[in-house]
């Protein structure tokens, strides 16, 4: 999260409302218990359900996602016990929008070049929803020619929009070399410009 907060909500719409909320393993999602909660206040309307990558849980539990959020986030992992229906077929068309927020380097990555290996990145490779992508850079990421390559790749699916991020203090340098999602609001606003998914 940036210094300059979002303001409280008022007047803040979004139309989808059924939101698949992806966490990922930077050090950013650390604020997601905050967005979703900010969520549950300010669009009551809009049903969330959390999903965070392994990496993710260094930062964030589930526990206390689940908790603020009042339903249980998801692990993005094949479950080890039988199913009679495909978990990323399930995710994939009840999301009415997707955000990954924040999104690493490596899960950019792997949505770029078409990776299906967990759940949440095959749902997302299968789904016609709007789909976010608020990039969590390190430093020096932002002027690797591979990763402007993938990012660039997303902007071009009809149905992608990646926010740019902007620079913000590292954890590891101490200086503001690393780069950073804007808040959550602003890559929901973005979302809207997006064609919603065909009935």
């Amino acid at each position: 999260m940036s210094e300059t907060s979002e303001p409280a909500g008022a007047g803040f719409t979004f139309t989808p409302r059924r939101l698949l909320l992806v966490g990922t393993g930077a050090i950013g999602v650390t604020f997601l218990p905050y967005w979703v909660k900010w969520m549950s206040i300010v669009l009551p309307d809009v049903e969330c359900r959390v999903v965070v990558t392994r990496s993710a849980e260094r930062f964030v539990t589930r526990e206390a996602l689940s908790a603020i959020n009042s339903s249980e986030a998801l692990l993005d992992m094949w479950p080890d016990e039988p199913r009679t229906k495909a978990l990323h077929v399930e995710w994939s068309l009840w999301a009415e929008a997707v955000a990954v927020y924040p999104a690493t380097v490596h899960f950019i990555s792997r949505l770029a070049t078409g990776m299906g290996d967990t759940p949440a990145m095959l749902a997302l490779q299968c789904t016609q929803a709007p789909i976010g992508v608020a990039p969590s850079l390190p430093p020096g990421a932002i002027d690797n020619p591979v990763l402007a390559r993938h990012m660039k790749e997303l902007r071009e699916r009809p149905n992608v929009c990646v926010i740019p991020p902007q620079p913000g203090p590292s954890s590891t340098t101490g200086r503001d070399d690393a780069y950073i999602p804007p808040e959550l609001p602003k890559l929901l606003r973005l979302m809207e410009a997006l064609p919603a998914r065909s009935a």
